[in-house]
């Protein structure tokens, strides 16, 4: 295929588009492949009803009990699943009584709110909201919850992935870009004592195949000394990723691209300057999402693409079915000149499946929110 120009099209996407036509984006493999750029007369976002199933979802995760916040002996609630990720939602109130190891994949855990350390094979990391820690599968850990009374619930967004967790290529940009691999922090050793070894027995939970094997040890099983090699635990925050900008050209989401698992992107959207020449798009463009199911968790901030949206909610825009701002978004940003947002995105290849537990704290009105004046429900 070779570009091809028709009709009233500018020449530079998101540049310059004609008063009273809407850009929509139709691309491959992301947003890094062949694409197209139409100019609709109408938002594409601008239907009257939706009948079946492939629609955009909304949902209050903050507001969705889960197991180990009731009980500190239970395991995460998961609420998404593809064949590229299970995404769980964990609320700690109190530290975990046992260990776990995953054999099934590598974990990312976005930590919304909450304070306080992972106990892990390599060391302690302490956490804090708005950290990623990354944990390899097969690490054994466990998470001990800050004990003053006044810190809320440590509540964690968890993505589990069979394909190792990577940071993307950053091609012409460089190793240094998005965040140095210098403010990746490594887990601390404080040394193995006996002080815990009294003689009582200390439990790790084996996930395989999505069941747990109970593993009894009459020590503390935390009894590491010293380790080297390329294999660790990680903590990234988002404070430290720096977020690539152009004032004259609004740049697609995969250049925030954090972490890399075969068929699953994380990427974060962090506070940046807007674009600055006058013809330039602010907000996100419509797009269809041809190949990656797309979710985003918004973890604090104002969120300039869209009204009605609170920390703590998630949003589903499955492949085929248009997203991009609401109406009112795209006067306001006129006005504004950076972003005060975080949020996270998980982009997963194949189709990922609400699991039930998550719809019961779905918007349902969610799907009908790019009416000019639509309500969330």
């Amino acid at each position: 295929m070779y570009l091809v120009k028709k009709g009233n099209a500018p020449s530079q996407a998101h540049v310059g588009i004609p008063d009273g036509l809407h850009e929509e984006e139709h691309g491959r493999h992301g947003f890094t492949g062949p694409a197209s750029h139409l100019y609709h007369r109408h938002p594409p976002t601008g239907w009257v009803r939706i009948d079946g199933p492939l629609r955009p979802r909304a949902f209050a995760c903050a507001d969705l009990p889960t197991p180990d916040q009731r009980s500190v002996d239970a395991q995460p609630v998961e609420i998404l699943r593809s064949q590229d990720v299970k995404v769980f939602l964990s609320r700690r109130r109190h530290t975990m009584p046992y260990f776990v190891r995953n054999a099934d994949g590598d974990e990312v855990q976005f930590v919304h709110t909450g304070r306080g350390r992972f106990e892990t094979d390599y060391g302690v990391l302490p956490y804090e909201p708005g950290d990623y820690i990354v944990i390899p599968k097969g690490t054994t850990y466990r998470t001990v919850v800050d004990a003053d009374e006044k810190a809320s619930d440590s509540l964690f967004l968890i993505a589990e992935t069979p394909v190792p967790v990577q940071l993307p290529d950053r091609g012409l940009l460089g190793h240094h870009a998005l965040f140095d691999r210098g403010v990746l922090v490594t887990p601390e050793l404080v040394g193995a004592t006996d002080e815990r070894d009294d003689g009582s027995e200390w439990e790790v939970r084996i996930k395989h195949n999505g069941q747990y094997t109970r593993v009894i040890y009459p020590f503390f099983p935390m009894d590491v000394v010293g380790w080297k090699g390329d294999l660790w635990a990680a903590k990234l925050n988002v404070r430290d990723f720096r977020p690539v900008t152009s004032p004259r050209y609004h740049l697609p989401p995969s250049v925030h691209a954090t972490f890399q698992a075969g068929g699953l992107l994380i990427s974060t959207f962090a506070p940046r300057p807007l674009e600055q020449d006058p013809q330039a798009l602010r907000v996100p463009f419509y797009h269809r999402n041809t190949d990656y199911d797309e979710v985003l968790f918004y973890h604090r901030g104002d969120f300039f693409s869209r009204a009605g949206i609170k920390a703590g909610m998630l949003t589903l825009h499955p492949q085929g079915i248009h997203h991009g701002p609401q109406p009112q978004a795209v006067e306001a940003s006129k006005t504004k000149t950076e972003t005060d947002e975080v949020a996270i995105m998980l982009e997963s290849r194949q189709p990922l499946l609400v699991l039930p537990e998550l719809e019961s704290v779905e918007l349902k009105g969610y799907a009908m929110s790019w009416k000019l004046h639509g309500a969330m429900g």
